[in-house]
């Protein structure tokens, strides 16, 4: 997480951090501004997750969920699928269809009046295969059609109908659902650039600012938030990327948002806080991020828009924060 950390008077609150109280004159006096550090992000800041999984040699569980596996897929990857299997499956069956027409002699009798084909008016491969796709779409046009001679064909026309239901089940639910997924509504859920750390109502808080730009509301909304920061256990355990909630509300409830207008989220740093035990020096060095996840109900939809946040934390006077607009984080 990149920090930008600024000096707040923090004043003689007896509420507030022993480190608080400690750094502010000595930080107010000097006039020090830390210097911004570029560290590689958990979460980026458009939401998306930067971690990437290796050494998986269990890839045969994809394969136990492939309709989920399918949806996860990028959308050049997923419509290459969605035309490889339509393909394929013409393709397999019309093969069969020539090869019925083959084994029984009636590529011999084309044109042969008194012979009765297994399909009328199949007279080699790409007819086979053209015949394969209207059975399979159902279309039907009616200039090649089974006769009631071929009982191979009659099976294969059931088999075919069947698996064509199943093939058209699978593929069209997969990109349906790919494409009623809500990821282009929380562009319209947007996040101040900077959270900022300040005295509010005799208490030090760390708040950010989130808002809606469209007129249609998310329903039942709720925020939380995570820090991820590693550490070390009190018997010399090392967690990497260790996860710690941020209490913004969930006792009181006002996690729970109706985000009409924009709205300013706070966490109070009490000693339930894991930013309790961090001074303002400290966090300049700390390697630590803050995930801000909005979970809701798209009113038009019905779909259900997550959208996560990273915030760089500023120290400043709370009217300056209230002065702030919410703007996408870059």
């Amino acid at each position: 997480m990149e920090q930008d950390i600024e000096s707040s008077v923090a004043g003689q609150q007896p509420k507030l951090p022993k480190q608080v109280r400690e750094d502010a004159p000595k930080q107010i006096a000097t006039g020090n501004r830390p210097v911004k550090r570029s560290i590689q992000r958990y979460v980026r800041k458009d939401g998306k997750c930067n971690v990437h999984h290796g050494n998986v040699r269990e890839r045969y569980r994809y394969l136990t969920d492939i309709f989920t596996t399918l949806v996860d897929l990028k959308w050049r990857h997923n419509l290459l699928i969605f035309v490889m299997v339509y393909t394929t499956t013409w393709l397999f069956f019309g093969m069969i269809w020539w090869l019925i027409a083959y084994i029984r002699g009636d590529l011999n009798h084309i044109g042969d009046s008194t012979w009765v084909p297994c399909v009328n008016n199949l007279n080699g491969f790409v007819s086979a295969f053209l015949f394969s796709i209207e059975t399979e779409t159902t279309i039907g046009y009616g200039y090649r059609f089974i006769t009631d001679k071929c009982p191979e064909g009659i099976i294969l026309l059931l088999v075919q109908s069947v698996l064509g239901s199943i093939v058209n089940a699978f593929m069209v639910g997969c990109m349906f659902v790919k494409i009623s997924q809500p990821n282009k509504r929380a562009e319209t859920l947007v996040f101040s650039t900077h959270a900022v750390i300040s005295v509010r109502d005799g208490k030090l808080c760390l708040m950010f600012r989130v808002g809606d730009l469209r007129n249609s509301h998310i329903v039942e909304a709720s925020i939380r938030a995570k820090l991820i920061k590693s550490r070390q256990t009190k018997e010399g355990e090392f967690i990497p990327l260790n996860q710690t909630d941020i209490n913004v509300g969930y006792d009181t409830g006002d996690d729970r948002l109706f985000l009409v207008s924009p709205l300013i989220i706070c966490h109070e740093i009490n000693q339930q806080s894991p930013f309790w035990e961090i001074s303002k020096a400290q966090m300049a060095k700390e390697e630590v991020e803050i995930v801000v996840i909005l979970e809701g109900m798209v009113e038009a939809t019905d779909s259900n828009p997550n959208l996560s946040n990273v915030c760089e934390i500023k120290t400043e006077s709370a009217p300056k924060m209230a002065r702030t607009s919410p703007s996408r984080a870059s």
